[in-house]
């Protein structure tokens, strides 16, 4: 392996999806992190799951949440960190929105008032709405009567870390927004909250952990072999047509292990829509996945 194209774990930054459900794991920091976010005290009760798995069916998608947890009144809390733009993120909220809404409830349960209030908050190093702001709230409103709320208890929050409304935030918020692209020791040093040095102290922690840097080499190492086997393959059968087919073999594999075209592009480092464009395909010729005929479908 080449040292040059792998980032040290040391150096990441905690908008890298694999540092942020490390940390995360730690409910303090969670606790923190989601404090931080939206301006208000929260207490969490839950040690925070990450990448945590819902599936209602085995026929519908899977839903990954970076990281899940729950207050002491039963308000669920779950966060994904977004590095890319996928220019799919609000549609994909309605869906993550509407998976956990059905795991909520038990079979035989009439009463829909049992189910959780719900904030999903979706972190992203890039402006979703190009208005300009650091955080955009969604709640079910009313066009006809706009101070109407639909009081559903579901919550949507979009954090956009290059916002341009400074004035409209608490300095501890701006700080967090900074130190989300730029995880060190100097940026920690020069916040005055409490609540960014309990995250950058488990930050710390996770850096040197033997068994983060075991996972993470591992998570790496999977994404070169990727690569790797692809380049192989087009060199075998020509670049450009044994590449893609050798694409097409590894998204059937993992779609076949119930990954998302999402978390398939994340993994593979390719982008999300020519594997929609794959997906799409081979769902025609589930479950077999005969890749030369995915491939005929393509062109």
């Amino acid at each position: 392996m080449e040292e040059s194209v792998i980032t040290k774990l040391k150096d990441l930054n905690l908008i890298n999806r694999f540092l942020f459900d490390e940390v995360m794991e730690d409910k303090g920091a969670y606790q923190a992190a989601v404090s931080i976010l939206l301006e208000e005290e929260i207490e969490l009760v839950e040690r925070p799951e990450t990448e945590k798995e819902l599936r209602v069916s085995p026929e519908l998608r899977e839903v990954r949440l970076d990281v899940i947890s729950m207050d002491k009144g039963g308000k669920l809390y779950y966060t994904e960190m977004q590095q890319k733009d996928t220019k799919n993120l609000k549609r994909r909220s309605r869906y993550y929105q509407a998976q956990l809404d059905v795991s909520l409830l038990e079979p035989g349960i009439k009463d829909f008032n049992l189910l959780n209030d719900s904030c999903m908050i979706l972190i992203a190093p890039f402006d979703i709405f190009g208005r300009g702001l650091f955080r955009y709230t969604f709640e079910g409103g009313c066009i006809e009567c706009p101070d109407l709320k639909l009081d559903d208890g579901a919550l949507r929050v979009f954090i956009n870390t290059k916002g341009k409304n400074r004035e409209r935030f608490s300095q501890e918020f701006l700080d967090f927004m900074g130190y989300i692209t730029e995880t060190t020791d100097g940026a920690a040093a020069k916040t005055e909250s409490g609540k960014i040095k309990q995250i950058h102290e488990t930050v710390k922690k996770v850096k040197i952990s033997e068994k983060a840097g075991v996972k993470y080499m591992q998570l790496w190492e999977e994404k070169a072999y990727i690569r790797e086997e692809a380049f192989e393959e087009g060199h075998s059968q020509g670049l450009a047509e044994g590449g893609e087919k050798q694409l097409i073999h590894i998204v059937c594999k993992k779609l076949g292990k119930g990954k998302t075209p999402e978390e398939i592009a994340d993994e593979a480092e390719e982008s999300l829509e020519l594997v929609e464009k794959i997906c799409h395909a081979a769902q025609m010729e589930a479950p077999d996945y005969d890749c030369d005929k995915i491939y005929a479908r393509l062109h």
